[in-house]
């Protein structure tokens, strides 16, 4: 994944691409810094945590400029989060996390909301990166509350 993004910094150079190389220098940056304070290389899976906060930021970001209709910088933030994306795994779709969400449910036979860390616990290893973790907690949220 590491060699993927220094392979695209290299490409968007040569392209002179104005969007995607600030963007995916700082998911470099934040690669390297993220090493440094872990003295080892991280794995695809530490890359692809970081990606998903970075997006994460964004989103709140558009959160905020839309209080403030901020329209170009409400475009310059969804096109960064586009560009982050491609370095996700294939995302699931709503039904897949549904559908993962009542295979955990069975397991952990949950009797409460005190059971949401058991079944978060659960479910984030199997969708982590692959969707927004804020969906998976809310139909978690809402499942419970139908109990």
């Amino acid at each position: 994944m590491k060699n993927r993004i220094i392979e695209d910094i290299k490409l968007a150079m040569k392209a002179q691409d104005k969007v995607k190389l600030p963007v995916v220098r700082m998911l470099k940056a934040d690669v390297q810094m993220a090493e440094l304070n872990k003295k080892a290389d991280l794995t695809d899976d530490e890359i692809i945590s970081i990606v998903s906060k970075q997006i994460k930021m964004r989103k709140d970001s558009i959160k905020e400029f839309e209080k403030g209709n901020r329209n170009d910088l409400i475009e310059a933030a969804k096109a960064e989060i586009k560009i982050l994306e491609e370095y996700l795994p294939e995302q699931l779709s709503e039904q897949e996390v549904t559908n993962i969400i009542n295979d955990v449910f069975s397991k952990v036979n949950p009797s409460s909301q005190s059971d949401m860390g058991k079944i978060m616990g659960l479910l984030n290893p199997l969708v982590k990166g692959k969707t927004d973790m804020g969906l998976v907690s809310k139909i978690v949220k809402e499942k419970l509350s139908n109990l």
